[in-house]
């Protein structure tokens, strides 16, 4: 593990971390206030996932519902029309509207088989980005001169490791290798909360394949449906509950190869300062 203690951390010329958790819970905040202050390398996996490794993909789906306008489709086939991707760290809608939700046609949703081939895809491409950690923290201080370094990872990173395997794991170990992981953990009240964010507006998610067709069966034994007849917002919904707890003890294994910060500990993180003494405290106590 990087930084076995907290003095290993306090005199490090070179700190590299990576935050994994549930999304909602403050990685992407934490890596923009770092970042913000100069000195970190900030490296989003979502934003590599939607740039390097599912561009195509994404633009491709564009173009295909660009070619059911007549209109849209004249100018394109004519080259008088670009058609792109407008992602970046703060909006990348792109990546999860691409990913979409199954069910009814009528209603937005999509083939359970298309599904499920865009769910692989996704799966494919955050183990290539993530597995691009060791390349991208070289690259800050080669080019950039970054001392220090971020990645900031997906909720769905726990999907694809194994973490019963430990070090065994090949992600896992790159990963662990590079960075020390920080696994930031919310408490019951935080749970509700992203529940009740979902809620209001439910996101397309990445899902383990054995869990998805384990909940995408149960849901249509219970509500009595038809694939095509499955409302995708309902869907989605009733497995965000489940979806968490599915991912509590992931993370938890995971974590037993870093250090666990808790929510309502970051809420009082303002400055880079704040943040190393925090670190400094989880290492001493772990």
């Amino acid at each position: 593990m990087k930084y076995v203690n907290a003095d290993e951390w306090r005199q490090a010329p070179r700190k590299k971390i990576l935050f994994f958790g549930m999304s909602g819970l403050g990685k992407t905040y934490l890596s923009n206030m770092l970042r913000a202050h100069g000195d970190w390398f900030h490296y989003s996996a979502d934003y590599r996932i939607g740039t390097r490794y599912m561009g195509e993909h994404i633009v491709d789906n564009f173009k295909a519902e660009a070619m059911k306008v007549p209109f849209l489709r004249d100018l394109l086939m004519s080259d008088s029309i670009y058609i792109g991707s407008n992602i970046s760290f703060e909006n990348l809608t792109p990546v999860s509207t691409y990913l979409g939700k199954p069910g009814d046609p009528a209603k937005g949703g999509l083939p359970m088989s298309e599904y499920r081939r865009r769910q692989e895809q996704f799966k494919q491409a955050e183990i290539a980005a993530l597995l691009d950690t060791p390349e991208f923290a070289e690259r800050a201080l080669r080019i950039y001169g970054y001392p220090h370094f971020i990645c900031d990872s997906g909720g769905s990173i726990c999907e694809w490791i194994d973490p019963d395997a430990g070090l065994d794991d090949p992600i896992l170990k790159a990963l662990s290798d590079e960075c020390l992981l920080i696994w930031l953990k919310g408490d019951e009240a935080h749970t509700q909360e992203l529940i009740r964010r979902f809620d209001r507006a439910p996101k397309p998610m990445a899902y383990q394949p054995e869990f998805l067709e384990r909940c995408w069966a149960q849901y249509l034994s219970e509500h009595n449906l038809k694939e095509d007849s499955v409302d995708p917002d309902a869907f989605i919904r009733w497995t965000y509950a489940r979806a968490l707890a599915h991912r509590q003890p992931l993370y938890e294994t995971m974590a037993q190869h870093g250090i666990t910060l808790c929510a309502h500990e970051l809420a009082q993180v303002k400055t880079p300062e704040d943040f190393d003494a925090l670190v400094a405290h989880a290492l001493e106590m772990r």
